[in-house]
């Protein structure tokens, strides 16, 4: 299983805490017993959830200009029409990507090109599930441009658990569909906005890959 290199630190907090916690509970009770091998077990448990939310699986990326990849795996939670403030000030066709703690973390560019605009927000933290987390949250907004000049923006988005947004892109850099942008530990959400004219490929509570998946195509 491959690792994010942002999750390493986290990963060796994490086991030093268990390690002394369980080290301090045999010294307190030395002989050993079914509660010690539970508690064995269970540290076990969590660690190896935490080092599974962290992994970077490879992904096989079709590159197809005329597509728009979901930037995250999850749970489709919201297509409709909305009015971006922020980048575009127009009407946009809106689908948001649920990310649970079960599933893969690292996000991807939609389309190839560059980046046009990165702006990281401070917020709140709603869990990521509340339509308010789009605009209230802390989160990270990214619009990228293809050759075409067509536009697609994304924002990564923290939630009640996720407060930590970790982009790797700034304006001006060039990408290839697929690419991985960064990670946001731990449940959170990412929403995508693009045109109107957009054929959507995807329905509500469809589960969808990173990457992979094909939210929708351009006309």
């Amino acid at each position: 299983m491959r690792i994010h290199s942002k999750g390493y630190p986290v990963l060796l907090v994490i086991l030093s805490v268990l390690l002394v916690i369980l080290l301090a509970v045999n010294l307190v009770f030395p002989e050993q017993s079914y509660i010690h091998y539970f508690l064995y077990t269970l540290a076990f448990i969590f660690y190896f959830m935490v080092v599974r939310f962290f992994r970077r699986p490879k992904r096989k990326i079709e590159i197809n200009e005329n597509n728009i990849l979901s930037a995250a795996d999850g749970k489709i939670v919201a297509i409709e029409q909305l009015n971006d403030d922020e980048y575009f000030h127009e009407k946009m066709l809106f689908i948001s990507v649920f990310m649970s703690t079960l599933n893969v973390h690292v996000n991807r560019s939609p389309i190839g090109g560059t980046v046009k605009y990165q702006k990281y927000h401070p917020g709140k933290f709603f869990v990521a599930y509340n339509p308010k987390s789009s605009k209230f949250n802390e989160r990270n907004t990214i619009v990228f441009e293809d050759k075409k000049g067509q536009e697609v923006q994304i924002r990564q988005i923290a939630g009640a658990i996720a407060r930590r947004i970790i982009s790797e892109k700034v304006v001006g850099d060039k990408i290839k569909q697929g690419d991985e942008l960064g990670i946001i530990k731990f449940g959170s959400r990412v929403d995508h906005l693009v045109p109107l004219s957009a054929k959507i490929n995807v329905e509500l509570n469809q589960e969808v890959r990173g990457g992979v998946t094909v939210l929708a195509s351009f006309r």
